[in-house]
């Protein structure tokens, strides 16, 4: 089982750390850094039954019942039973720009253009978790957000900024919420390109968008205002937007605009009583001689100060959430598989959580 990388890399991986990082600058591209992304490429015979991945998402879901304290949470698990059964799918990609194409569209491609594509076939694994790991991962978010009074999401707007795998968003949409995930991948609208996946999913719906958000006004303008809850996991760290040292620009997150301006972005789509949540997991930090590991450095990217001049009133500021994690962590099996990790030693969670002022 994979844990959810999304900003974990374990420093005693660092080899798989160096080959993650050289497709995160494919991923990104030039000249605009974005958030630390890879996309996996699963071998042929990485094509598992299709009934496989729901049923093992089906039974993890079981599994964490005992750590969902609330309505919302078990609501949340529950949700995997009207998830469907999705089949292997094939995207064409760009090995140097990460752009991909269905097998539809890259068949209209002229024969020089296609000729340069890899073909990569995607099984249901790899719908429900891309990189990242089980959506269940969401339940310590689902937890803190129902703690903080968001009891109930039907008829919410959800924006998920860095979303990374669909299986978060359609949980939540089977709620009622309109779950928006928000992400500068370029594979993942493909990938999540075919009917049914965006739209109307149970009583909700679904709707992805496509680039850097705020500073790109497209995104801008798809996401919107009338947010009532705004979501960050793994994506807006302190070490990735304000790296303690110099890093690889692959390291580092460009939010294209400053701090300032990304919160009265924030601000301006929030409702008045909205809740924003920065959620993060992350690795111990270096030891005394190794390199610097900027994803370490799970804190909020913007101090409290800021938050509140940029019209927030501060909940929770970097509160300690690793002991609840870890128990999530065991339950999804993260010590397990070629990705294992120390659980107990090298997982650590930290949340802020804020609401804007009227």
């Amino acid at each position: 089982m994979r844990q959810d990388f999304r900003g974990f890399e374990p420093a005693s991986r660092a080899a798989a750390v160096a080959v993650a990082l050289a497709a995160i600058v494919l991923a990104c591209g030039s000249p605009a850094p974005v958030s630390p992304r890879a996309l996996e490429s699963p071998s042929p015979s990485a094509s598992a039954a299709t009934d496989d991945a729901l049923d093992e998402l089906r039974r993890d879901a079981r599994a964490l019942e005992p750590l969902a304290t609330t309505k919302l949470s078990r609501d949340f698990l529950a949700a995997t039973a009207t998830q469907p059964h999705v089949a292997s799918r094939v995207l064409w990609v760009d090995p140097g720009s990460r752009r991909a194409w269905t097998e539809t569209e890259a068949a209209k491609l002229a024969p020089d253009a296609r000729a340069i594509l890899e073909r990569k076939e995607l099984d249901a694994t790899y719908y429900w978790e891309t990189r990242y790991g089980s959506p269940l991962s969401y339940l310590r978010v689902v937890e803190v957000l129902a703690h903080a009074g968001v009891d109930d999401v039907a008829g919410k707007r959800v924006v998920d900024f860095g979303y990374g795998t669909v299986g978060q968003l359609r949980l939540l949409a089977t709620l009622g919420a309109e779950a928006t995930g928000v992400d500068v991948d370029p594979t993942l609208p493909v990938l999540y390109s075919w009917p049914g996946d965006q739209g109307a999913v149970g009583r909700g719906r679904v709707s992805l968008v496509s680039g850097r958000w705020p500073a790109d006004s497209a995104a801008r303008a798809s996401v919107g205002a009338r947010v009532d809850v705004f979501v960050s996991k793994n994506t807006l760290k302190r070490g990735y937007v304000h790296p303690a040292l110099a890093v690889n620009p692959g390291r580092h997150f460009d939010l294209g605009v400053d701090d300032a301006t990304f919160l009265a972005a924030l601000r301006d789509a929030v409702v008045p009583g909205g809740v924003v949540l920065v959620y993060n997991v992350c690795p111990a930090p270096a030891r005394r001689g190794e390199p610097y590991i900027p994803w370490s450095d799970g804190r909020s990217p913007f101090d409290r100060p800021a938050w509140e001049a940029g019209g927030f009133e501060v909940v929770d500021f970097d509160r300690d959430d690793t002991s609840a994690l870890r128990a999530v962590a065991h339950v999804l099996r993260w010590d397990q598989g070629d990705d294992a990790v120390d659980i107990d030693h090298d997982i650590f969670a930290t949340y802020t959580l804020a609401r804007r002022r009227p």
